[in-house]
């Protein structure tokens, strides 16, 4: 095994960690998180093992979609600091072996975007062609919003001009023409801008929204015949000012739909891609307690370049999306994890933090967990599920998990010392508040959800099989159970999870091996020894889980 290898494409084995500014921790107590309190904060993550933080927007804003509707692409919320505030945050946590990305949200820009300001005010604006307009009324659009709570239809009047403009999310975010050559220009130099303050890439929101040519007149869509043509000079232009930089692309879609994203074998577009399907599975094997559904998934991703890599995820900030299920499979995930109507949103999906919707089980959450660190990928948490953070249901819709981070039992959980009223959101009450779930109470507890996820992240990271190996599942009889083996030149690792609350004791061999190998745990004590046909039996608790690295006579690798 080459274990240099992992340095280049480091992305393969990274563990990167989402979290938002505004709510991760105040250090002028204003009631606002800010960059001088993330680098504060990033001893935290280093010891945690987080080795690339994904920032949600930072930029100016309007207010009206948490950071999403950007208002100015080459600055700071002032809010949250300064440029210089957000170059010493990622020069520390380069010292802390932390690489940094940000959001490029380039589907859209604010209503209140100068571009779109001058854009609605006259036709004969410099920047109008900068968005989609239609002069003629639009027809029922009601079946194509993202967001059926609040709109009815993807166009909207502008009484300026007598016309409509399109937009795939909210009224207030106008969608971008990527047809016009300068408004792809326009996106280059914002990559361009930041990747010289320091970030290593970019998650791109909403990928296919951004290519898609809908409501483009022909002629101007018939000067961008191909749009994966411009994501391949967009992940080209990311190398040439970077050299390893990533794109962490926003696709959900069918597996056969994303392998397009990814550029096929060629591997030349998006870096990454979240697996919206696996997750999904994963949900509705929790709920059956039959890991079939999850198996399924992962058996049917497509083949991907080895310069290509999956994000695998228990939890991000947005809804919790359901919309890959059937309705019969949507119903199940419901009744599990969301059986209240104020837990749903979309008719699609959860807005609930996953120890909750466990019901606070630590013998669920942490084999969900390792579940999670152990498939083939790369993992990727948002922040807090390090301690278990719980959600505020009163918030409404995506903003239930964007809560202020709980560093300490005291006032405000540690994230500010402004007065609560003051607070750019609540802290979480009942029984997830800072009471019973903070960083500091943690630290100090060996047992604790924080020093098991250490654990966890410092084994995933001892073990690059799980981010560059071929992935393999092993035949056993118990339906509750996955077992699956990824190996990479002389390494190999047995995962082996029980979703059921019974004992079980699973039969499985690992192909091709025999009696000089043995199986090491690494997640605690013990091991256990194959036979000559490479068969072993494995005992699992309820909702028990088991790493065990294959280690052959002569293996050198240190367990």
């Amino acid at each position: 095994m080459r274990i240099t290898d992992t340095s280049d494409l480091w992305w393969k084995n990274a563990v990167v960690y989402c979290l938002d500014v505004e709510t991760y921790m105040d250090w002028n107590s204003d009631g606002v998180g800010d960059l001088e309190g993330l680098a504060q904060r990033l001893d935290h993550l280093a010891d945690l093992g987080v080795t690339c933080l994904w920032l949600m927007p930072f930029y100016p804003t309007a207010g009206r979609d948490d950071g999403y509707d950007i208002t100015d692409y080459y600055a700071v919320d002032p809010r949250l600091g300064t440029l210089g505030d957000l170059v010493e945050m990622i020069r520390t946590a380069k010292d802390r072996g932390m690489r940094v990305i940000a959001d490029l949200v380039v589907n859209h820009t604010s209503d209140q975007h100068p571009w779109f300001q001058s854009a609605k005010a006259s036709t004969d604006s410099p920047y109008r062609d900068f968005y989609v307009w239609r002069e003629d009324e639009p027809p029922d659009t009601s079946d194509q919003v993202v967001f059926p709570d609040a709109e009815d239809g993807i166009w909207t009047h502008s009484p300026e001009t007598g016309t409509w403009y399109l937009h795939r999310f909210y009224a207030e975010q106008p969608d971008l023409d990527v047809t016009n050559p300068r408004v792809r220009d326009e996106i280059a130099k914002i990559m361009g801008f930041w990747l010289e303050l320091g970030l290593s890439g970019f998650r791109v929101d909403a990928v296919p929204f951004l290519l898609e040519t809908a409501g483009v007149d022909e002629e101007s869509a018939a000067h961008f015949p191909d749009p994966h043509a411009y994501l391949r000079a967009l992940r080209a232009f990311l190398g040439r000012r970077t050299g390893s930089g990533v794109l962490l692309g926003e696709v959900n879609l069918p597996f056969e739909q994303q392998a397009e994203f990814f550029g096929g074998q060629d591997g030349d577009e998006l870096t990454m891609q979240f697996d919206f399907n696996t997750m999904q599975q994963m949900y509705l094997s929790l709920a059956r307690g039959d890991a079939g559904p999850l198996a399924a998934s992962l058996a049917a991703r497509p083949e991907i370049s080895p310069d290509s890599q999956w994000g695998t995820f228990v939890r991000n900030h947005d809804e919790l999306t359901l919309d890959k299920l059937g309705d019969d499979e949507r119903a199940e995930v419901f009744a599990a994890f969301g059986p209240e109507e104020e837990m749903q949103v979309y008719d699609r999906g959860l807005i609930r933090r996953l120890p909750p919707m466990l019901a606070g089980d630590p013998r669920r959450v942490r084999m969900v967990y390792s579940l999670l660190f152990s498939l083939p990928g790369t993992p990727v948490l948002f922040y807090g599920e390090e301690i278990g953070m719980g959600e505020d249901l009163s918030a409404g819709s995506r903003l239930s998990v964007r809560t202020p981070m709980q560093w300490t039992s005291g006032d405000n959980g540690g994230f500010s010392d402004a007065p609560a009223k003051q607070l750019t959101r609540p802290v979480v009450d009942g029984g997830f508040a800072p009471e019973f779930v903070n960083v500091a109470d943690q630290r100090r507890d060996p047992d604790s959800l924080l020093s098991f996820m250490k654990l966890l992240i410092r084994r995933y990271r001892e073990s690059p099989e799980l981010g560059w190996g071929g992935f393999q599942l092993l035949e056993q009889p118990h339906a509750a159970v996955l077992a699956h083996l990824c190996t990479w030149d002389d390494g190999a690792l047995v995962a082996v999870h029980n979703l059921g609350a019974e004992p079980l004791t699973v039969p499985l061999t690992v192909p091709g091996c025999g009696a000089t190998h043995r199986l090491e745990d690494l997640l605690t004590a013990g091991g256990a020894q194959l036979a000559d046909d490479g068969s072993v039996e494995l005992a699992l608790e309820g909702y028990g889980f088991r790493w065990l690295r294959v280690v052959a006579e002569d293996s050198r690798r240190i367990l």
